[in-house]
């Protein structure tokens, strides 16, 4: 039977901000305009598309899964190159056969030469087949994440213990939902995503949370942090550094590890990210100006004196961004330039002006967007004509 992971084949978005937008990524004069919290349009072309990511495979009892593309793996069951003593910073102890790495009774904990903050982790632990002892003196371990928050390894298969010491309990903080665990001998499997409290000024303006899937089941819904973890005393609310290890525990018990790997998350909102939350105005506004510089800077990849739609549609796009005076001007020449053409062209052949039809019921609709966000005066001089002139030639009625 497969070892289910829900995340080990999820693709967290992360995103980089282009400099130009594909054709076919929809109407830029379509969705919600963007509002003192949004910098982005609803359905917006500009925003950028999440990277790819080729999705890892499952694991099995016998047999480790590979992780996702972009994952940084920290154990692959071939060495503990990755790894140093908790301790000391030396070489680690810990044993490594038949691919997976098993603690060293009293060798003491390990932890990751890598250092890292808000995280998607994927692990897999096995206690021994043999069962010794009970309630936390049974198959006992720990993960830290970031060296301080521990998630409880523990084989609690039918094993009574206090409840916020079970397995994938925040350790004295929080009891997992539910008690997922396979027999001893087999491989457990946790997926966490894991997002650090953030300080700011000595005051927290994000606590943190951690999720945790155990084999497939959810045991941890976006807990709140506390602080770090201790044994038999309150965790302390406090700052936590950008990055730190992650730290395995040695509590006395033949623990084996295998697939280790993670991958980092994209900054949340009250640390500079632009996806996931709301943004404070002052940060909105920051970076619809700079979306809306680099429409502008694009726009003039477009100008074609032969054909001016794509750079006027493009710098009326870069209005809803930022109301910038000097394109308002530009947009009103252009479209001015535009509707004269037009007319000219509307005296010739029939069959000429009919070939100029989306186009310019497609100026009149972006028209028609800015006005009704109020990004343009409902009365603006080229929106009036350009919707007139669709009027004279019987293009507003629905054929």
């Amino acid at each position: 039977m497969k070892i289910f992971s829900l995340l080990a084949t999820t693709c967290l978005i992360l995103f980089v901000a282009p400099a130009t937008r594909a054709a076919s990524s929809g109407s830029a004069f379509y969705g919600d305009a963007p509002d003192e919290h949004h910098p982005w349009a609803v359905h917006d072309p500009n925003r950028p598309q999440p990277k790819v990511v080729t999705p890892g495979t499952f694991s099995t009892p016998e047999q480790p899964g590979q992780p996702p593309s972009d994952a940084i793996v920290l154990f692959d069951g071939s060495d503990l190159s990755k790894w140093e003593s908790a301790k000391d910073g030396g070489s680690p102890k810990w044993l490594i056969k038949d691919g997976v790495m098993q603690v060293a009774p009293s060798s003491g904990d390990l932890r990751t030469k890598d250092k890292f903050g808000d995280c998607q982790l994927h692990i897999e632990w096995a206690a021994p087949k043999e069962v010794k002892g009970d309630s936390q003196g049974r198959g006992n371990s720990g993960i830290f994440l970031m060296g301080r928050v521990e998630i409880q390894v523990l084989d609690s298969y039918n094993n009574l213990t206090y409840a916020d010491g079970h397995a994938a309990s925040i350790y004295s903080v929080n009891p997992p939902m539910a008690n997922a665990l396979r027999p001893p001998g087999e491989f457990q499997v946790y997926d966490i995503v894991f997002r650090r409290p953030i300080y700011k000024d000595g005051q927290p303006v994000d606590p943190g949370h951690v999720t945790v899937f155990v084999n497939g089941v959810l045991a941890q819904d976006h807990t709140e942090l506390e602080g770090g973890t201790g044994h038999m005393g309150r965790a302390k609310p406090g700052p936590f550094p950008e990055k730190g290890p992650l730290q395995l525990q040695d509590h006395g018990n033949p623990m084996r590890f295998r697939n280790i790997w993670y991958r980092e998350l994209p900054a949340r909102a009250v640390e500079g990210g632009t996806d996931g939350q709301p943004l404070t105005t002052e940060a909105t506004m920051a970076k619809r100006k700079e979306i809306a510089a680099a429409i502008r800077q694009d726009a003039e990849t477009h100008a074609n004196g032969a054909n001016a739609m794509p750079q006027l549609l493009r710098l009326m796009e870069s209005l809803e961004y930022e109301k910038d005076e000097p394109t308002v001007q530009k947009v009103e020449q252009m479209s001015g330039q535009y509707l004269q053409a037009l007319k000219q062209l509307a005296q010739g052949s029939p069959d000429q002006i009919k070939a100029k039809k989306d186009e310019a019921k497609r100026l009149g609709s972006a028209f028609s967007f800015l006005a009704r966000f109020k990004i343009l005066p409902a009365d603006f001089a080229p929106k009036v004509e350009i919707e007139q002139f669709i009027k004279e030639q019987g293009w507003d009625k629905k054929s």
